[in-house]
């Protein structure tokens, strides 16, 4: 899991939580996700979609319980 917190672009700071993978390349698994091929950001098979609605209710969930 990389976690980042920024400021520089926005009046506020805000974060991002990106979840690394067993699958990824061992070239950049340990490095930031920006250095992805560009195309991977526009790609549609790593876009947020349906299936990942359970992923979603669950952290949702504990996040729910963890500030009570």
């Amino acid at each position: 899991m990389n976690l980042e917190i920024l400021g520089n672009t926005d009046g506020f700071l805000h974060a991002h939580v990106w979840p690394r993978f067993e699958w990824e390349p061992a070239d950049v698994v340990r490095r930031p996700v920006w250095l992805y091929p560009r195309a991977n950001w526009s790609d549609e098979r790593y876009a947020l979609g349906s299936r990942h609605d359970p992923l979603r209710e669950a952290i949702g969930e504990e996040l729910d319980r963890l500030t009570g």
